[in-house]
């Protein structure tokens, strides 16, 4: 069985980053895997470098007939059983593109249908029918799709994200202590993820401010690119305008991300509507003390705050008082982390991934 992904782009992003480490770990599935993507990104090198087949396919304009015969004739040519749409909009092409040929499609949703527009949320709706399957990355938002647009349960699946753990084992190990001249004795905390509508960043500026205000010796590293420029510049504004500048650092993208979760003390993370968190699971993986708010999706993937600390979502009183009892028992908490790492590793491996997603092929076949 061979199944050709379509990507957007090759951006550093979730779903890039899933797709990456899907096709670094191919010869773990018991299929057959290809590419497709409409546009270039940060991880063009890392993909090609895998060494299976890669093409790139841009459309010249919106349902472009030239497009879309390529498109059919790559994936006929390719004997592609299965097409495996990341975006709505690409599963509504390959579904036209594929019309009379047999071959499936399914699409993952990867994220909510907040601030969608009027023409995004048609092509949304129209992929949905297209489909053999819609698959969602957590019940928690299956659940929200299923109710809102009448979704049978035979047309939906969860297949949970799943993350290389190789990557965070197997890495170029530098002091970032030294790199931004961090005393040892600082507690030094950060967090993973790019300045988007789905994240919170701004709830942790707030916490840090009380934190600073408590007298604690401390830095925080916020990771992520200011993909909203807006988002990440009301975080900036606000540091500045409270004294944190000394104090909060932020470092723009990254791509020695394992070697700074190995050398923080804590992670801390606000979701406004994530619909699964890589980097929580990655954190979690690196026997990392974790702290997240308890949005809905944040409890599915850490079954109720069993792999980490749950904060009620946009309190950040409440999240300064679980961040004292951590200042008060990091050891206990840090050993915890421990078996919490075992436990995500088993539940979140990309194996685990390529095994549901095997088993929802086989189910549409």
């Amino acid at each position: 069985m061979k199944v050709a992904y379509l990507l957007g782009s090759l951006s550093r992003g979730g779903t890039e980053t899933l797709l990456l480490d899907l096709f670094v770990n191919a010869k773990k599935t018991t299929f057959e895997i290809m590419g497709i993507h409409r546009k270039n990104g940060e991880l063009r090198d890392a993909f090609y470098k895998t060494e299976l087949d890669f093409y790139q396919l841009e459309p010249k304009f919106p349902f472009d007939p030239i497009y879309l015969y390529r498109l059919r004739k790559l994936l006929k040519k390719n004997r592609v059983y299965i097409v495996h749409a990341q975006q709505s909009i690409d599963a509504v092409y390959v579904a036209i593109a594929l019309i009379g040929t047999g071959i499936k499609v399914v699409q993952t949703f990867h994220g909510y249908d907040m601030k969608c527009g009027a023409y995004p949320l048609f092509i949304m709706k129209l992929s949905m029918r297209c489909v053999a399957r819609n698959l969602f990355v957590s019940y928690t938002q299956k659940s929200y799709y299923q109710k809102k647009y009448s979704l049978k349960e035979n047309q939906c699946g969860v297949v949970y994200n799943g993350v290389s753990f190789d990557k965070l084992d197997n890495f170029e190990k530098k002091s970032i202590r030294e790199e931004l001249n961090i005393d040892k004795n600082t507690l030094l905390l950060g967090s993973v993820g790019n300045f988007l509508d789905v994240r919170d960043q701004y709830t942790i500026c707030l916490f840090l401010k009380l934190l600073k205000e408590k007298d604690i010796c401390f830095k925080f590293l916020f990771v992520g690119k200011a993909s909203d420029s807006a988002k990440y510049q009301k975080c900036v504004d606000f540091c500045c305008q409270n004294g944190l500048e000394t104090e909060v650092l932020f470092l723009g993208s990254r791509i020695d991300v394992p070697n700074i979760l190995n050398q923080i003390d804590a992670f801390v993370y606000a979701s406004d509507h994530d619909t699964f968190g890589i980097a929580v699971i990655e954190a979690i993986a690196s026997s990392l003390p974790t702290f997240v708010n308890d949005w809905d999706a944040m409890r599915e993937i850490t079954e109720d705050g069993r792999f980490a600390t749950l904060y009620k979502t946009k309190d950040v009183n409440d999240l300064l008082n679980k961040m004292d009892d951590f200042i008060c028992h990091i050891g206990a908490y840090k050993e915890n982390a421990k078996v919490a790492s075992l436990e995500i590793r088993k539940k979140y491996s990309i194996e685990s991934h390529i095994n549901q997603l095997f088993a929802v092929y086989n189910l549409i076949k």
